[in-house]
């Protein structure tokens, strides 16, 4: 990575952006503190929530830090699927008191108006999830001394992430918690992707784009994995979900290592979009019959799953998470940057004594 990225942050390590309340500006500054690199999330937030938190998180730290935005989506979903959702949906509304959200809530994400703040108030990083920003977009951040991010799931993605004069490409591979970075939602390809470490080989071969590998990372070692498959750096998104810092929910927490939820699975039930969750009653009933329309059904289930976990619920709540869910640690967010690079040092001295070494360790 360019030394000038790499300078913001001490240590290869990456705190995810994770929307809906997660990325905290708690979080965030704990991480940067530690000497990663600490992220907001934007996405669902309006400019001025946006706005409020990165004033807070200044606050907070006077070290770097990143903001994540969602890419506009095209207007591809079916109506008449997300009726029919609609009316499966109807019971679990019901059940919980409440009403199905308008699924005409809006597609942009308030994206321009975003744009615009970050510019009229540059910080460090920005990156795009969904999709790939104009090329002015990112002109535009360079001029403000803005460092840009863009996530791809395949090594096509990344060819165009570095068309779009991107400082990095976040390689995202299936293992990774909540949703795919895919820049098309493509139904006929059922949410499949590719494993991280294979992902990260190709982008390397594909690009000389500085790499960021996300995707069921919870332990240093594999941190040296990723660094030594070809990437600069590693984001980690779950392994700081179970953190005192993190927003997340008391159960969504707690559910990452209860024995009552045992896998992960990609599943469109509660956006529309592929996105990897924990097994719960809601994915398994409604998983099999959501339409491919984002975010026409993230509006439609979101009071459904508020009023799931005010009312306790973990089965009707989204508990997004990454395959490495069950090593998630109960740490500091501070903390757990010492460990990682404890881990990652160790792994790196193991990997020196073995290839420096006289071969019979």
């Amino acid at each position: 990575m360019s030394s000038a990225l790499t300078d913001l942050f001490p240590y290869p390590i990456v705190q995810a952006p994770m929307a809906g309340g997660v990325s905290v500006p708690g979080l965030a500054a704990a991480v940067s503190e530690a000497g990663g690199l600490g992220f907001l999330a934007a996405g669902y937030k309006t400019a001025d929530g946006m706005y409020q938190e990165i004033k807070h998180l200044r606050g907070l730290t006077s070290r770097p830090f990143g903001v994540n935005l969602f890419l506009p989506q095209p207007e591809t979903a079916d109506p008449a699927a997300v009726e029919v959702y609609a009316h499966q949906l109807a019971g679990e509304a019901a059940w919980y008191e409440t009403e199905l959200g308008d699924p005409d809530g809006g597609r942009d994400d308030g994206y321009e108006t975003k744009l615009a703040v970050l510019l009229d108030n540059p910080v460090p990083v920005v990156s795009f999830h969904f999709g790939v920003p104009s090329r002015e977009v990112v002109d535009s951040l360079h001029r403000v001394g803005t460092f840009a991010l863009v996530s791809a799931t395949t090594a096509d993605e990344a060819r165009a992430v570095e068309q779009s004069g991107a400082d990095a490409v976040i390689a995202q591979g299936a293992e990774a918690g909540g949703h795919q970075g895919t820049h098309r939602d493509n139904p006929e390809t059922g949410g499949a992707g590719t494993g991280l470490l294979s992902l990260v080989a190709q982008v390397r071969e594909a690009v000389s784009l500085p790499i960021v590998a996300a995707g069921g990372i919870m332990r240093g070692a594999q941190i040296a994995a990723v660094l030594a498959a070809g990437a600069s750096a590693a984001q980690l998104g779950t392994a700081f979900l179970a953190t005192p810092e993190s927003g997340a929910h008391d159960l969504h927490k707690q559910a990452l290592t209860n024995p009552l939820f045992v896998r992960t699975e990609l599943t469109r039930a509660f956006s529309g979009r592929p996105a990897r969750a924990l097994v719960n009653r809601f994915l398994r009933e409604h998983g099999p019959y959501a339409p491919a329309a984002y975010p026409d059904v993230h509006h439609l289930t979101s009071p459904v799953r508020k009023a799931a976990a005010k009312a306790g619920d973990a089965q009707g709540m989204a508990l997004w998470a990454g395959q490495g869910h069950r090593m998630a640690r109960d740490l500091p967010a501070g903390e757990l940057v010492e460990v990682l690079v404890a881990e990652l040092a160790a792994a790196g001295s193991a990997l020196t004594h073995y290839t420096t070494g006289d071969g019979t360790r």
